[in-house]
C-alpha cells in the first residue's frame, strides 16, 4: 500500500487487518444504517467560503475543552472493545492522544481497564460511564475513575436500550471471539492481529470482569450486560452522579434542544450532540443537522460539542462553524489503531490537524475562535 494520506486510507488498511466481527462492530450502524450514513453525507454537503489576500501566516489550531488546553478541538471519543481492534488498544490510543495533546476518553466497555490505562499514561484521561441497574457497581466505577486520576466523567445518556446492529448479530460478536468455524477461518487471515492478542493478557472487558460478583468469563458477562443497561435512567440519576463524581461532567447523546436545556440546567460542563454514531435510533437526524438549534439554545450556558461523521479536518471546521466548541472522533482513530496500532492513531490525528490547519487558511481564519457561521455557504 502507498503512503497514508487521509482517513479513508486508514479505514481500508484496518479492514484488511482487523477480524471481521470487530471491524464490523466499529464500522456499522443500527437497522438500515441511514443515520450512520447521514452523519457523514450531510457534513460533506456543507460548502466552505474561500477567502483570499488575508494574512494567514500565523495560524493556530490550539483551543480549550472544559478548561483543558488542547492542540486542536478534537477528543478521542469513548469506544467499546477498542482493545479488540488491536492488542492493548485503549492503552495505545491513550498514549497517542497524550503525545499529540488531545483528550482520550476510556469507555466503560473497554478491554483494558481504568487501572491498565492509568498505569501506562502520565496525563489524566477522561472516563465514560454507562448507568447500570446495579448502582453499587456504578458507584464503584466512579470511585475507580477518581483513583485513576480521571479529570472528567462523560455520562452517556442514549443507551437505555440498545439499538439492533445487524452485523454484530450475524457475526456473533463476543470478546474474546467464540471459536466458531467462520471465526477461526477469518482469524487465520489476520496473523498480525492474532500475534498481538497472543502477547497480551487484555482480552475481556477489563472494567467489568472481576469487578462484578459472578462475572468471571464471557458467558456470565454476556448475561450480566444484557440485563444491566437501565431503561429507568432519568435526570435524577444525572444529579446523583454529578454529586458522587464532584468533578467536570460531560453529557453525551443530546439530540434535542429541550434535552439540551435540561443538560445545561443540570450544571454539567459540556454536552455532546451525538446520535451514537448512528448506532442507536436509526432514522434520527444527523449530528450536524441537530447541532445548530442546540447551540443556539444553550451555547452560552454550557460547552456544546459534536460527534458523528467526522472523517477529516474539514469536518471539524464545519462543526465549529455551526456552533460546536469542539468535536469528538471515534471511527477515525479506530481505523488508525486497527491499521497501524499507536502510530496509526498518531497518523489519524496528524491528518485531521493538517486538514484543519490548511482549511482554516483557505477560509481566512488564523484562530479557532474565528470560525463561525460565515465560514460555510448557505
Amino acid at each position: 500500500m502507498g503512503p497514508i494520506t487521509n482517513i479513508e486510507d486508514l479505514r481500508l488498511l484496518a479492514r484488511k487487518r482487523v477480524p471481521r466481527m470487530f471491524y464490523d462492530y466499529a464500522d456499522s450502524g443500527s437497522w438500515t444504517e441511514s443515520t450512520y450514513r447521514a452523519n457523514e453525507v450531510e457534513l460533506d454537503r456543507l460548502r466552505l467560503r474561500q477567502r483570499v489576500a488575508v494574512d494567514i501566516a500565523q495560524r493556530s489550531t490550539s483551543s480549550q475543552m472544559i478548561g483543558l488546553d488542547v492542540a486542536m478541538p478534537v477528543a478521542l471519543a469513548p469506544t467499546g472493545l477498542t482493545g479488540m481492534q488491536h492488542a492493548d488498544g485503549e492503552i495505545l490510543a491513550a498514549l497517542a492522544a497524550e503525545q499529540f495533546g488531545v483528550p482520550f476518553t476510556l469507555s466503560t466497555m473497554s478491554i483494558c481497564s481504568l487501572e491498565d490505562v492509568a498505569g501506562a499514561t502520565r496525563s489524566p484521561f477522561w472516563f465514560q460511564l454507562y448507568v447500570m441497574r446495579d448502582r453499587g457497581f456504578v458507584e464503584r466505577l466512579i470511585r475507580r475513575a477518581q483513583a485513576a486520576r480521571c479529570s472528567a466523567l462523560m455520562l452517556t445518556l442514549d443507551l437505555q436500550v440498545i439499538g439492533q446492529r445487524h452485523k454484530d448479530i450475524r457475526n456473533g460478536l463476543s470478546a474474546p471471539p467464540k471459536p466458531t468455524l467462520a471465526t477461526i477461518l477469518n482469524l487465520l487471515t489476520k496473523p498480525r492481529w492474532c500475534l498481538g492478542m497472543a502477547r497480551t493478557s487484555h482480552r475481556q472487558f477489563g472494567n467489568i470482569v472481576g469487578h462484578v460478583e459472578g462475572v468471571q468469563d464471557i458467558s456470565s458477562l454476556s448475561a450480566w450486560t444484557s440485563e444491566q443497561f437501565d431503561p429507568s435512567l432519568s435526570w435524577a440519576d444525572v444529579e446523583w452522579i454529578k454529586r458522587l463524581w464532584g468533578g467536570k461532567l460531560i453529557l453525551k447523546g443530546i439530540m434535542d434542544p429541550q434535552d439540551a436545556r435540561l443538560a445545561a440546567d443540570s450544571g454539567a460542563d459540556a454536552l455532546v450532540v451525538s446520535n451514537h454514531g448512528g448506532r442507536q435510533l436509526d432514522g434520527a437526524p444527523s449530528s450536524i443537522e441537530a447541532l445548530p438549534a442546540i447551540a443556539a439554545e444553550v451555547g452560552n450556558r454550557i460547552e456544546v460539542w459534536m460527534d458523528g461523521g467526522i472523517r477529516s479536518g474539514q469536518s471539524v471546521l464545519k462543526a465549529l462553524a455551526l456552533g460546536a466548541k469542539a468535536t469528538l472522533i471515534g471511527r477515525p482513530f479506530l481505523y488508525g489503531l486497527g491499521a497501524l496500532g499507536q502510530q496509526g492513531v498518531r497518523t489519524c490525528l496528524e491528518i485531521l490537524h493538517k486538514e484543519l490547519d490548511v482549511t482554516m487558511g483557505f477560509c481566512g481564519c488564523t484562530r479557532i475562535d474565528q470560525i463561525d457561521r460565515k465560514v460555510v455557504l448557505g
